[in-house]
């Protein structure tokens, strides 16, 4: 008896579809994601294998490297812009709408009260070349040439009037940096009765 022959049908699939989902989905991300502005300050954190996140609101970030330059800056723009007028009438020192704006998108800066002018008037791309920024000073407690103390002070009122909530620190510190540059930035903390902060440190391999 003559076998039956089974017509094959064919195995190829249409990818136009799938192909149509991935573009899209590939548009979607890049539409979506935010770019991570270089840091003006770039440093080399200590290892550790503590692996708690960093929260993305209310957070004042001081950022101490390079023969201890200290850099500062919060998440929010609204309380970059209010930290900005409070500095404004502490130091008599006015600032166009147009330069609070520019400033309110600046993450983080390293430049004394009388620099700041200078640096707001450039672009994105001039304010972060290695070296032009000297860092916040960082002298005494609470006179007026500690500028550390005094941004960060207007950091967390801003933070408070803004959200009502207490804005949290973050210290990040080169590895290399030596000891009495991060606690100089620690004395400024206490001194405001902040003794709660994180240190931020990149994660320590633990495979031998």
């Amino acid at each position: 008896m003559p076998k039956v022959k089974v017509k094959r049908a064919s195995t190829s699939i249409d990818m136009t579809a799938m192909c149509d989902v991935s573009f899209l989905l590939l548009t979607f991300f890049i539409l979506t994601a935010t770019a991570r502005a270089p840091e003006p300050l770039p440093v080399d954190t200590p290892a550790s294998v503590t692996q708690v996140k960093v929260p993305d609101t209310d957070l004042g970030l001081i950022t101490v490297g390079g023969d201890g330059k200290v850099f500062f800056g919060v998440k929010d723009r609204h309380v970059r812009a209010r930290m900005l007028e409070l500095m404004s009438e502490k130091y008599a020192m006015p600032f166009t709408e147009q330069e609070r704006g520019r400033f309110s998108l600046m993450e983080t800066f390293g430049v004394p009260m009388g620099n700041l002018k200078q640096l707001i008037a450039l672009d994105a791309t001039a304010q972060t070349q290695p070296g032009l920024q000297p860092g916040i000073p960082v002298d005494s407690t609470d006179a007026l040439s500690n500028e550390l103390f005094h941004w960060i002070y207007s950091a967390r009122v801003a933070t408070k009037e803004l959200h009502d909530v207490e804005m949290r620190v973050s210290i990040k510190g080169d590895a290399d940096e030596k000891y009495p540059e991060i606690k100089k930035v620690m004395d400024v903390l206490q001194s405001q009765k902040v003794n709660k902060f994180s240190l931020i440190t990149s994660l320590k391999n633990t495979v031998e």
